[in-house]
């Protein structure tokens, strides 16, 4: 038997649960040095946080998240809230020594994001870790991606291709959510969408953007919100071009207007020995081309389901495929890795930090007419 520590979940909706699956779940299938105990979920409303807590597996219900991480059987706060909530919980809980995983984007701003990577830094001098939630990290085939890259197989990074499409936003009467006001989302498609990819692709390069150009643009301006309508405060679509510090070039598309895209998360990479590509609609496989096929070279669909594949060997036989809730399981088990080893996890909030400020000079362009604009240690 490992020893348990207790988990408080702040937020309960669509994050709440699969974050919820993914504690309840992890230590049936990955040796993880600490078996998490489901201690107390937290959400304003009373009764739906009760609720919630039943149907999840909660032990306990809390409408003050100070009030969970105060609690003291929790050992670990897991923030599944809106942005604008983040930078508060978060200081506190490591104020308090609790570890802390946080939804991405890390913050709404780059200042909410750089106060938090500081006090993780403090924090982990007192053995207390944190992690930002970039579950497409935890995708097999995208770890798989990473593993291929960092061996040299394709070479020197030449071009990064990632796009995020979805199109839930697409009619124009769809009613107003907190996702499309900036003092609660941050951004609109670029933060929600656009920090996952960006993410990604310095995860699989091992490489970090410098420096973009982009532009974004709200499609619709205002949206049926009870008996009135309400202002759109965010982006519905960005797109920018970046340099990475390796002189690779990288282009990126966020939307949710790509009508017929549901979840359609894309990333190439091409290199001087070879490419390769993932596609999440297709998240079991990796395209990956060598030129040292030669005349055989081509694109070769390689399915990421062996027992040697990051992350697989935990679930079932070669061939029978894994899905999106997986990647969330992964999460828990390497961040549990990680406090048990007393090491520092990743993402870490400093990598949280990075693709914020990536976000920030995206707007920054945007606003200045797609001026190219750097991305530096203070932005």
């Amino acid at each position: 038997m490992t020893e348990e520590i207790g988990v408080g979940m702040v937020g309960h909706a669509f994050m709440g649960a699969v974050h919820s699956h993914a504690w309840r779940s992890v230590h049936r299938f990955f040796d993880v040095p600490l078996t998490p105990r489901l201690a107390v979920l937290g959400g304003r409303d009373a009764v739906r946080t009760k609720e919630a807590a039943t149907k999840y597996g909660w032990a306990a219900a809390e409408t003050d998240w100070r009030a969970l991480v105060a609690r003291d059987d929790v050992g670990i706060v897991d923030i599944c809230t809106p942005g604008d909530t983040h930078a508060e919980i978060a200081l506190a809980a490591l104020a308090a020594g609790k570890h802390v995983l946080c939804e991405k984007p890390l913050a709404n701003t780059v200042a909410e994001a750089e106060a938090m990577a500081a006090a993780a830094a403090e924090a982990a001098t007192r053995g207390v870790r944190s992690m930002v939630a970039f579950n497409y990290r935890r995708v097999p085939a995208i770890a798989l991606a990473r593993k291929l890259v960092a061996e040299g197989r394709i070479g020197e990074i030449r071009h990064v291709r990632a796009v995020y499409l979805q199109d839930w936003l697409s009619d124009p009467e769809s009613p107003m959510t907190w996702r499309l006001r900036r003092e609660h989302a941050g951004s609109g498609a670029l933060g929600d969408l656009g920090a996952h990819i960006v993410d990604a692709a310095q995860y699989v390069t091992g490489d970090l953007i410098t420096g973009v150009s982009g532009t974004t643009e709200t499609f619709v301006r205002s949206r049926p919100d009870g008996d009135g309508r309400g202002e759109v405060t965010v982006d519905d679509a960005a797109v920018f071009l970046a340099r990475f510090s390796s002189g690779a070039l990288g282009t990126f598309e966020a939307t949710r207007y790509a009508l017929g895209r549901k979840n359609s998360m894309r990333l190439e990479v091409n290199g001087t020995r070879g490419s390769l590509a993932f596609d999440f609609e297709s998240m079991n496989e990796l395209s990956v081309f060598s030129e040292d096929d030669g005349s055989a070279a081509g694109f070769r669909r390689l399915l990421v389901t062996e027992p040697d594949h990051p992350y697989v060997g935990a679930w079932w036989p070669p061939g029978h495929l894994i899905g999106y809730e997986h990647t969330f399981t992964h999460e828990v088990a390497d961040f549990l890795t990680a406090i048990g080893g007393d090491v520092d996890p990743a993402p870490s909030f400093a990598d949280g930090l990075r693709v914020q400020r990536v976000l920030a000079a995206v707007e920054e362009s945007a606003g200045q007419q797609s001026t190219w604009t750097t991305i530096g240690e203070t932005r």
